[in-house]
């Protein structure tokens, strides 16, 4: 009963006034779970296109733009803040209590309890903090020509948008629904971007006539529209600042490389002491820590960019900002938004295009050896703070009175030793060089968004395999 424990119990008054969904008291049918699954994204979505009530403006560079990808917001909209507050909280309470800041018992209900409602409590608070902060930030129109109503009636909006996006995520964690609300929205948002770019009907004029925006619409229109056949294929396949069918190609490309490495694994037996004869298997997947080294370093370079960008507008004169990164408007956005050109943020910033690449070979190197360094070290690093570490994993299993036959119980995590930390640190590598031949093939919504909801639909993949299996013939076969 250390000073954790007392840190916890403050949240206890606050328990009675959070949203709660209560956990589900009976099983859930698959098909009822499916139903859930599928309202829960068709709000979020509605929450996505449904516009700000109150705005004056969200026009100009958008400070968020690179977090957006894995954040699953959208700018202008309800969904502004996205599943930044539930993320931020998150891992804000799992790297306390994985430092035994807070000491928490999992075995003991009443302490998951008092964790899960002090992440809920700060998710709350963030989602107030940030709504503040936005509209004070000026990024709806300056604070003034609002009015104080405006201002806040937005900051509502923001408020109960969050609360929302917190109960559906908890909704389908409890058991009503598949997978977790965080994985199903940030993935719908990868593929939302990446349809988009196939399909889009939008015409730009990028100085050579109007064009359309989705590549496979403008493969078409430019077979339709051009004499010269072989010209028009080039151009659809090789056309520069907007998505072309090569593009699209690679992200294909790409899909089918991370599902593959997705089945690489290795099986550990183990077997019961209590229960003769029950023997059972521990797998330990190549992508141990899953999507958590991708999405620790976004967010890593996110607020470098963040940060960076509000610094260069304001002292863009100064030494140390200029090496932090130094910026300037996009020539092929229309919304004024600045891409960076030199410093920190420029070289770890992907190559746009493979001769960029040979143009600029330090900026490649640099680029890459950052990605493989920092996902393997936000991975060796994870396993340690979210519990699922060698001697975590030992310790699990001693409770569940689990041996590996053919090893002394004393030995059981130096055998683990010989394979998690391995898999955690070559498995972060790996997730980071497919996310550098993501971005050097020109991959469609980045390395880093094409890994995430790779990892994601093969986690709900194997879910609904899972929970389809418990009902057979439920579809008629």
């Amino acid at each position: 009963m250390g000073s954790g424990f007392r840190v916890l119990h403050l949240v206890r008054p606050f328990l009675s006034v959070l949203p709660e969904v209560q956990t589900a008291d009976r099983k859930v049918p698959f098909r009822e779970k499916v139903m859930y699954t599928v309202v829960s994204l068709f709000i979020f979505l509605v929450c996505s296109q449904l516009p700000l009530y109150g705005i004056h403006s969200a026009n100009g560079s958008d400070p968020f733009y690179w977090m957006r990808v894995i954040l699953a917001s959208n700018r202008g909209t309800v969904m502004e803040l996205g599943i930044t507050p539930i993320v931020t909280s998150g891992l804000v309470m799992q790297l306390l209590a994985g430092s035994k800041i807070i000491e928490v018992d999992n075995n003991v209900r009443e302490d998951r309890a008092l964790l899960n409602g002090a992440q809920k409590l700060l998710g709350v608070l963030i989602t107030i903090g940030e709504a503040v902060a936005y509209v004070l930030s000026g990024m709806y129109g300056d604070v003034r020509d609002l009015g104080a109503g405006n201002a806040i009636l937005i900051i509502i909006q923001l408020f109960f948008a969050g609360i929302l996006v917190i109960c559906l995520d908890e909704l389908l964690q409890k058991g009503y629904g598949l997978g977790s609300g965080i994985s199903l929205f940030i993935a719908t948002n990868i593929c939302e971007n990446i349809i988009w770019k196939a399909f889009s009907p939008t015409t730009i004029n990028s100085g050579r006539g109007a064009e359309f925006e989705g590549a496979i619409i403008a493969l078409f229109h430019l077979l339709i529209t051009r004499t010269d056949k072989v010209r028009a294929l080039k151009e659809a396949f090789y056309r520069q600042n907007l998505p072309n069918v090569t593009n699209l190609c690679a992200t294909v490309i790409v899909f089918l490389i991370v599902i593959y490495f997705q089945g690489f694994r290795v099986v550990l037996p183990v077997r019961s002491k209590s229960a003769r004869g029950q023997q059972g298997f521990y797998p330990i997947k190549l992508f141990y820590t899953s999507n958590m080294p991708i999405i620790l370093q976004s967010a890593l370079v996110s607020n470098l960019y963040f940060i960076s960008q509000l610094l260069y507008r304001r002292y863009s004169t100064n030494l140390l900002v200029n090496l932090l990164g130094q910026w300037k408007e996009s020539e092929y956005s229309h919304s004024g938004q600045l891409v960076p050109v030199g410093g920190l943020v420029y070289f770890i910033t992907p190559p746009s295009s493979l001769a960029d690449m040979v143009t600029h070979p330090f900026h490649a190197l640099f680029y890459l050896t950052f990605m493989l360094t920092a996902c393997a070290l936000f991975s060796k690093t994870w396993i340690e703070v979210s519990g699922s570490s060698a001697r975590d994993v030992a310790k699990q299993l001693r409770e569940q009175q689990m041996v590996m036959p053919g090893h002394r119980e004393a030995n059981l995590q130096r055998e683990l030793n010989r394979y998690i930390p391995t898999a955690a640190a070559f498995g972060g590598i790996c997730i980071g060089a497919l996310t550098v031949v993501a971005d050097f093939m020109g991959a469609i919504g980045s390395g880093t968004g094409i890994l995430l909801a790779v990892t994601i639909i093969y986690q709900y993949f194997e879910t609904f395999d899972k929970e389809r299996a418990t009902e057979i013939g439920l579809f008629g076969f």
